[in-house]
């Protein structure tokens, strides 16, 4: 039995597919490689087994990942380079197989002894089911692996229409986001543009080779974008559409991409690893506002917190208990938002990343966007640290323009500051840095200090 999607690929023939190191490739070549991956694997894996495809996006991993699918296995898509974190999560995931993808496209494909499968696995097996184990970025704590029913969560892509547009891949291949794009692209016949490195500089040079139209990405690459120079250095004129989720957009930080792409629809999406990636539409380009649609997901408000019940939700974790799902199948999103009158809610920040200070409640978000209203503040992580008199107060992190005195930023800062916000949430220290720290998936990292 083949999958629909990969009889779709089949059926769209020459049409463009995929752009990456290898070269140009058509859905004709990504079918046959597919099949060929079918054969030449028939013998080493087998429908059922638990399988990590040890790569970043490109043609072939592609085209092992749609194989894999086609055969019923559990899928485990890992971009790591680090031999203690690919071998903890072979073992969290009771992976039996490992394949690392050789330049030419060749499998090399190792046995792993694993002594049982985890139940939720080998439920899926039992019912003739692909599955997908993806892990949690793991900044706070132990990484959370959940399984997916990846033939349900495929299946959400079914009646997309065929568009003929050149996509940029920017988010992991074992990132719920990248995997969206993934997915949206192949059941829209789109051409896959797929980076080698993510610098912002050569990510711009791949928009403008490829003409490329949409870019889905995060706020925090976006403004490195601006950082480089990007939209000066490169014709990036053929961007109709930028998306961006993962993280709270600072409003400065949009007005700011607005005066660089005047031309370019800007549109922000929302999804979890635990939900997936859920319908939505921005009120405008320049509006923070979205609303969350379709009939794949619900949600509530719930004391400021997102809840999400979705069609698409994780089976369970494979190394954790359920705390964040309610009996009744609400995920607790920790996303804190506000809600109009009209239906839109507006995402202001994370609920573990909240700032008390003396019993006030301060978002880094809000202190962020303010900070950034500073044509010399480039980029600002705000962070909580530990206060004997307040319990918290609030930590400006801050990235300066190249040649910004530092003594006359500090007392700028401080002073714009007082006239935007309450005197509670005006940092009590400001560390100048040469850069914030972000995620792999290039999301701003924010860690309290003591």
């Amino acid at each position: 039995m083949t999958n629909w999607l990969i009889e779709r690929l089949g059926n769209l023939g020459e049409r463009m597919a995929i752009a990456d190191f290898s070269g140009n490739h058509t859905y004709q070549d990504l079918f046959d490689q597919v099949m060929e991956y079918r054969e030449s694997t028939r013998t080493q894996i087998d429908p059922g087994d638990t399988v990590v495809i040890l790569s970043d996006y490109n043609f072939y991993a592609i085209s092992l990942f749609l194989m894999l699918l086609n055969r019923r296995c559990i899928i485990v898509p890992l971009v790591s380079n680090l031999h203690a974190e690919i071998d903890s999560r072979t073992q969290v995931a009771r992976a039996n197989k490992i394949v690392r993808i050789g330049p030419n496209g060749t499998l090399s494909v190792e046995n792993k002894n694993q002594e049982s499968r985890h139940a939720l696995a080998t439920k899926l097996i039992e019912q003739s089911k692909t599955g997908l184990i993806l892990f949690s970025s793991g900044s706070t704590a132990e990484p959370k692996a959940m399984i997916h029913d990846l033939d349900n969560l495929v299946k959400s892509y079914r009646e997309k229409k065929l568009r003929k547009l050149n996509l940029l891949v920017f988010l992991m291949f074992d990132h719920i986001g990248g995997l969206n794009t993934l997915l949206n692209c192949l059941s829209m016949g789109a051409n896959l543009v797929l980076p080698t490195s993510r610098k912002p500089l050569e990510v711009a040079s791949l928009i403008e080779k490829h003409k490329v139209q949409v870019l889905p990405t995060s706020p925090t690459f976006l403004n490195m974008l601006l950082i480089a120079d990007a939209p000066n250095a490169y014709d990036l004129s053929s961007l109709k559409m930028i998306t961006y989720g993962t993280e709270p957009m600072p409003e400065s930080l949009l007005q700011r991409l607005r005066t660089s792409f005047p031309r370019t629809r800007f549109m922000q999406t929302f999804g979890t690893s635990e939900t997936g990636i859920s319908k939505s539409s921005s009120r405008s380009s320049d509006s923070l506002e979205i609303k969350l649609e379709g009939t794949e997901q619900e949600y509530q408000i719930v004391e400021g917190e997102l809840w999400i019940r979705s069609k698409t939700q994780i089976l369970g974790y494979l190394n954790s208990e359920m705390d964040n799902f309610t009996e009744d199948g609400w995920f607790r999103t920790g996303d804190l938002v506000e809600e109009t009158k009209d239906g839109y809610i507006r995402i202001i920040g994370r609920l573990k990343e909240i700032i008390n200070v003396g019993g006030e409640k301060v978002l880094p978000a809000e202190i962020e966007s303010v900070l950034m209203e500073l044509d010399f503040v480039e980029e600002t992580a705000v962070i909580g640290s530990s206060n004997a008199i307040t319990g918290q107060s609030v930590v400006a992190n801050v990235v300066l323009a190249d040649g910004t005195d530092k003594k006359v930023a500090k007392k700028k800062i401080r002073k714009h500051c007082i006239s935007r916000i309450s005197a509670y949430k005006v940092p009590t220290k400001i560390n100048f840095m040469n850069q914030t720290t972000v995620s792999s998936s290039f999301k701003k990292l924010r860690r309290h200090t003591e």
